[in-house]
C-alpha cells in the first residue's frame, strides 16, 4: 500500500522555463510554493484545499478573503458585487445579453479583435446590435478612432474588450457613452494590470487564466443597479442574479481556482497593487516595444497609440 506524505519545499527555481503563455499565463512562483503547502493541508485544518466542501468553514474563510482582498485591490465600493461564475470568458458572451437585453433592444459594441467579434456574434442571436467602432478593415491593429464612433441614443449596455490579445491592441482609457449606457467590459487579459475606476462599470468579466490565476474561474463585478435591471426569465443557472445572491455557489465552484485567484491578489497587494503591477509592466513592454522600434528588422502589428502593455 503506498503511503503518501507531505511535499517537501523545492529550495530553487532551477527547473522552471520561462513562459509567455497568454492563457493560462505564469503565476508567480511565491504563489505556487503557498499553494503546494495549502493543497496539503490549508489553514491547519488537517486536509487540503481541493478536498474542502465548497460549503465549510474554511472555503467560507477562503472566498471572503479573496473578496475582501479584491475589493481591496481594485477599489470596489460597496455599491458593486464581486462574486464568481463558471464557464469561461466566452460564456459571458452570451450571459449578458441575455440577462440586459431583449431581442427588440439595441446594444452597443466595440469591434476590435477576435474575443470582441465572439462577443458581438453571440449578442447579435439575442439582441440587436449597433457597431460604435470597428477595426476590422485594417486587421484589427488599432483601436478605432474616437472621431469615428457612433453611439446609440437607446442602447441599453455599451460593450467593450479592453485588451486584444491576439492583435497586441488596448485600450488607452475606458470609453464613455454619451447618451449614460451602462459600460460592459471583458477584462480578461488586462483586469488590475492598471488603474481602473470601477464606478465607471456597470459591469465588469473577467476569465481568471490570463491575468488571475487559473483557468476555471471567471470573476464579475457588477453595480447592484445594473443587476437589478436584468431579466427574470431566465434558467436559474443563467442569471447572474444567481451567482450574485448565492455568493457563487449555486453549485460546486471550481473552489481551487477561485483560492488562487485569491492567492494572486494577495501577492499583487504585497507588491505594490495596482500601481506595482502598472509599472512592472510598462517596464516589460518597454523593453520590447523600444527594440522593436529601434531596428528595421521588425514591424510591429498594433500601431503605437493602441499598443497593448499586456502582450509582452
Amino acid at each position: 500500500m503506498t503511503t503518501l506524505t507531505a511535499p517537501k519545499s523545492t529550495p530553487g527555481a532551477t527547473d522552471r522555463i520561462f513562459n509567455f503563455s497568454a492563457g493560462p499565463g505564469v503565476l508567480p512562483e511565491e504563489v505556487l510554493r503557498q499553494a503546494q503547502k495549502d493543497m496539503w493541508n490549508i489553514y491547519n485544518s488537517g486536509i487540503g484545499i481541493l478536498e474542502h466542501s465548497h460549503r465549510g468553514k474554511v472555503f467560507d474563510r477562503v472566498l471572503a478573503e479573496c473578496e475582501a482582498d479584491l475589493r481591496a485591490l481594485g477599489s470596489i465600493p460597496d455599491t458593486y458585487r464581486v462574486f464568481f461564475v463558471q464557464g469561461g470568458a466566452s460564456s459571458q458572451c452570451h450571459m449578458v445579453p441575455m440577462n440586459f437585453a431583449r431581442p427588440d433592444q439595441t446594444a452597443d459594441y466595440f469591434l476590435t479583435g477576435k474575443w470582441a467579434s465572439d462577443s458581438v456574434d453571440a449578442a447579435r442571436s439575442l439582441c440587436k446590435v449597433n457597431i460604435v467602432g470597428s477595426s476590422k478593415d485594417t486587421n484589427f491593429d488599432r483601436i478605432p478612432d474616437k472621431s469615428s464612433w457612433k453611439f446609440s441614443k437607446d442602447a441599453v449596455y455599451c460593450h467593450f474588450t479592453s485588451n486584444n490579445t491576439i492583435f497586441g491592441t488596448e485600450f488607452p482609457a475606458e470609453p464613455v457613452h454619451p447618451h449614460g449606457a451602462p459600460l460592459v467590459c471583458d477584462a480578461s487579459s488586462d483586469i488590475f494590470s492598471r488603474p481602473i475606476d470601477v464606478t465607471r462599470y456597470g459591469l465588469i468579466y473577467a476569465g481568471a487564466q490570463k491575468n488571475l490565476g487559473p483557468a476555471g474561474a471567471v470573476l464579475v463585478i457588477a453595480h447592484n443597479d445594473f443587476l437589478a435591471r436584468q431579466r427574470e426569465d431566465l434558467p436559474r443557472m443563467l442569471k447572474y442574479k444567481t451567482y450574485s445572491e448565492e455568493e457563487s455557489r449555486p453549485n460546486t465552484p471550481p473552489t481551487f481556482a477561485i483560492y488562487l485567484v485569491g492567492q494572486v491578489v494577495k501577492w499583487m497587494l504585497a507588491n505594490g497593487g495596482i500601481k506595482g503591477m502598472t509599472e512592472r509592466n510598462r517596464e516589460k513592454a518597454a523593453m520590447v516595444y523600444d527594440y522593436l522600434d529601434s531596428t528595421d528588422f521588425y514591424t510591429g502589428h498594433a500601431q503605437k497609440t493602441s499598443r497593448s502593455l499586456m502582450n509582452i
